[in-house]
């Protein structure tokens, strides 16, 4: 969330960066500011008042209770008070509409971000690795997974139905070598603190990494079958969400920071809106397995540890030899909540095209504040903002998917990176027959 004094004070700064990501925001900020002047002014007024008020109070006391002026001081201090009621009652509404319109307000691009309308206007940092290509023609990672009887989408579809996949055999054992690779990899070698938190939250959680009010669609909302409980539980979309909340109105100890924390955790996700797109396979599923990274960190770290957040993610992809891009997303293409965001995207060589397996932003301030997760520079110190990062690292279900479709071989078997071997057992997957 924008910090609103930014918003009036700064408005045209404000505008400029947002008018990076849609010109229509020039018109919607307008309501926000005059908000923001509402406040300021009912503010001042109900302060005024409540002075009033507070010196009645002391002349009241210091009149004889059975003269004329005391009861005259008695009724005014009814009057003021009443008054003082009525305007902060007029500040709490307005508050209230005021926050309600900045959660719906998205992020100020970095000035680093490009400009641009969708996707194709994203810069490409880096390549690594050369595309595959092969001397037969490429199989899609569902014809192959299929063909090996490890991928089974139509006994999923009859117990889910959609966007649901069952694992066999290998693709299974293939999907736990996966998490426990990228868990050891960022616990050993990068310095990531392992947790495995509840899969599902409150709405607060949601608010505050800005999945909510914006993108309910999106979500899973479970029944609320104990009528006593007097909060809704969602479906996590991502562990970003319940891992940045871990410290949702906190203060934390600047020796603490930057924290680092990597969750797996299954997603669930309704796919709102993309009926038709990646009907095939497993690229776009409503759940899907995923080691997360989160960072928390000061605000003059913050660009820094989003750098080694995104390399963290990418030595994954290179220590299972998969040939990847880094992409800078331009202000068209970034989620809302982000001031700036690297897509990693892997090769797949069935469409001969990278396609996105991770996404890393740096949120500065924008879900802290929402959140209210600060962090204090001494022991008496005003309590400042944190600024929040996380990225995928890596999805699972598609690195599972890169990994059919870069290591099959012309007889339909798949090779095993080296680094997953002794996870795995094996160093291929071949077709096995089971049983039924």
């Amino acid at each position: 969330m924008l910090d609103p004094r930014d918003v009036a004070d700064r408005f045209d700064d404000v505008k400029n960066a947002l008018i990076r990501r849609d010109p229509s925001w020039a018109e919607k900020l307008e309501p926000v500011r005059a908000l923001v002047e509402s406040r300021r002014a009912s503010l001042k007024q109900s302060e005024a008042k409540a002075a009033e008020r507070n010196v009645a109070s002391t002349e009241m006391a210091k009149a004889d209770k059975k003269s004329a002026a005391f009861e005259a001081k008695r009724e005014e201090l009814k009057l003021l008070s009443g008054e003082v009621k009525a305007l902060e009652k007029a500040v709490a509404d307005i508050e209230k509409e005021l926050e309600a319109q900045l959660l719906l307000i998205p992020n100020m691009p970095h000035a680093s971000v490009p400009s641009g309308k969708s996707a194709d206007e994203n810069q490409v940092v880096k390549t690594w690795g050369e595309p595959m290509k092969f001397a037969f023609p490429a199989k899609p990672h569902w014809e192959l997974g299929e063909a090996l009887g490890i991928l089974d989408f139509e006994r999923a579809a009859k117990l889910s139905g959609p966007r649901f996949t069952v694992l066999y055999g290998d693709a299974a054992r293939l999907e736990r070598a996966l998490i426990s690779f990228m868990l050891d990899l960022h616990t050993k070698e990068h310095g990531y603190e392992e947790v495995l938190p509840p899969f599902m939250v409150k709405d607060s959680a949601l608010v505050g990494t800005g999945q909510l009010p914006k993108f309910a669609d999106d979500l899973f909302k479970t029944h609320k079958a104990d009528p006593e409980r007097a909060y809704d539980l969602y479906l996590i979309p991502t562990a970003e969400v319940p891992v940045t909340n871990l410290h949702a109105d906190e203060i934390i100890d600047e020796k603490h920071l930057p924290l680092a924390y990597t969750a797996y955790t299954p997603c669930f996700r309704a796919e709102a809106g993309s009926h038709g797109r990646d009907v095939r396979g497993l690229i776009r599923q409503h759940q899907f397995d995923k080691v997360e990274l989160v960072k928390f960190t000061t605000p003059e770290t913050s660009e820094a540890e989003h750098e080694s957040l995104t390399r963290n993610a990418e030595i994954i992809l290179e220590r299972l030899g998969l040939s990847y891009r880094r992409m800078l997303l331009c202000t068209g293409d970034m989620s809302g909540a982000s001031q700036k965001t690297y897509d990693l995207e892997v090769w797949l060589p069935s469409e001969g095209a990278y396609r996105e397996i991770s996404s890393c932003s740096n949120f500065g301030d924008y879900q802290a504040r929402r959140a209210q997760i600060r962090y204090r520079t001494e022991a008496k110190g005003k309590p400042r903002l944190v600024h929040t990062l996380n990225g995928s690292g890596l999805a699972i279900g598609r690195t599972l998917i890169a990994i059919l479709e870069q290591g099959q071989q012309e007889d339909g078997s798949i090779a095993i990176p080296k680094a997953l071997q002794p996870y795995m057992g094996t160093d291929v997957i071949r077709k096995r027959a089971r049983k039924i």
